[in-house]
């Protein structure tokens, strides 16, 4: 039988999946934004764990951590990934998006050509093949760009964004679900736009000081394909050893 969702699992431990409607929808796009802090990265570190513990095939795509900080993370959040690495079935990628580490105008430019970040990403097919793909800060992989870079504000910046929105749709048309994060301060409308479009899931993710309290919630702005009702906001914390939790719940 075909699958229609994939399970973000450990129901014995936090209310993540009922929350989310019982799981990521198939062939879907999910598109996470929020500030610096707001947890974007702790989600889904908690979906690419809890994906595995259920026997999903990952990939995780990370623009800040490397395989090491990734590890070290997951682990301080009670998320052991080792075994999952090790028998592939979480394949973790760094994405090294400094491109401006030179010495001088000649190895910047050789530098620049050899990191055409987008297609690289594109052309990776091996990462393509799981069933979820996550990118963890794809408005730096974006941004970073050399190419995307050059056309910031220009009508070619429409068109990488509509390459890259056709390239998702393929992926996704052959069940894979592709899950992007993206800090909304870095990117302008014109490019959060065509993705905020396109998505299946849209979640709006802020936090907010209340005394010496950090309150972080997700606004659902859009849930599509849902195999159950999904909460439209989602209030949840970050606990070290516990990971992440979610400490309210309004009915949608």
């Amino acid at each position: 039988m075909q699958t229609t969702h994939y399970d973000l699992g450990l129901e014995d431990r936090d209310r993540v999946n009922p929350s989310f409607g019982g799981g990521l929808p198939a062939g879907s796009i999910t598109l996470l934004e929020g500030g610096h802090g707001a947890g974007k990265s702790v989600i889904t570190q908690r979906m690419a764990y809890g994906l595995c513990e259920t026997g999903a095939q990952v990939t995780y795509v990370s623009a800040e951590d490397t395989a090491q900080d990734f590890v070290g993370q997951m682990s301080s959040l009670n998320y052991p990934v080792v075994e999952h690495l090790l028998h592939e079935q979480l394949l973790f990628l760094h994405a090294d998006v400094d491109t401006r580490d030179t010495f001088d105008d000649d190895m910047a430019a050789s530098k620049a050509h050899q990191r055409q970040l987008l297609k690289r990403l594109m052309r990776a097919s091996v990462m393509w093949r799981s069933d979820v793909v996550i990118i963890d800060g794809f408005d730096e992989i974006l941004l970073h760009d050399p190419h995307y870079e050059r056309i910031q504000g220009a009508e070619d910046q429409d068109d990488i964004m509509q390459n890259l929105i056709s390239f998702f749709r393929r992926v996704s048309a052959d069940g894979t679900s592709i899950v992007l994060t993206a800090n909304p301060a870095s990117l302008s409308e014109q490019a959060l736009r065509p993705i905020r479009n396109v998505s299946d899931v849209f979640l709006d993710l802020s936090m907010e000081q209340v005394g010496s309290e950090v309150r972080r919630k997700m606004i659902v702005k859009k849930f599509g394909g849902m195999d159950e009702q999904v909460d439209d906001n989602i209030g949840y914390a970050v606990q070290s050893n516990r990971g992440l939790t979610i400490v309210t719940r309004t009915v949608a």
